[in-house]
């Protein structure tokens, strides 16, 4: 089998106590009077409503994360950052409006990436409905890109 190896152990007859910690005594008054101000201070505190919708919202945040899961087939850059998303619109009812280009019109994708895009936004939690406006004008050239995806193309 191999060399057998031996675990070497150390018989002692005790271990000394670690050192203690100093906290300067406080009356059990104190520490109620202490606990009492900080939950009476964070009850008392307004949180703001979150934001659902609109720009900057956790829906259209969440509807990006979504959407930079979808890569372009000859490209391997995700279309969001390849700046194939013009736009993303939620209303307040979850209604999700994505805006949209692609490389060309004569991209091998021009069909089924529409479709893509809208079942990836309905897959989002809290979207209700989600329409794909395929738009040629301004027409999508290299200038769309994120830096990160110039510098995956080797671009940068």
């Amino acid at each position: 089998m191999g060399e057998e190896k031996k675990i070497e152990v150390e018989e002692v007859d005790g271990v000394g106590s670690p050192p203690r910690a100093r906290v300067t005594p406080e009356t059990p008054a104190e520490t109620f009077g202490r606990k009492r101000d900080y939950l009476a201070g964070f009850l008392a505190e307004k949180k703001p409503a979150p934001d659902e919708g609109g720009p900057g919202g956790r829906l259209q945040e969440a509807v990006i994360e979504a959407l930079k899961s979808i890569y372009d087939p000859e490209i391997p850059v995700d279309i969001y950052e390849l700046g194939l998303i013009y736009d993303v619109a939620i209303s307040d009812d979850g209604d999700a409006i994505v805006t949209m280009t692609l490389t060309t019109p004569n991209c091998p994708v021009a069909e089924s990436m529409p479709g893509e895009v809208e079942l990836c936004v309905l897959s989002v939690p809290g979207i209700r409905d989600a329409e794909v406006k395929l738009v040629w004008d301004p027409p999508w050239d290299p200038s769309k890109m994120s830096d990160e995806a110039r510098l995956e193309l080797g671009m940068l």
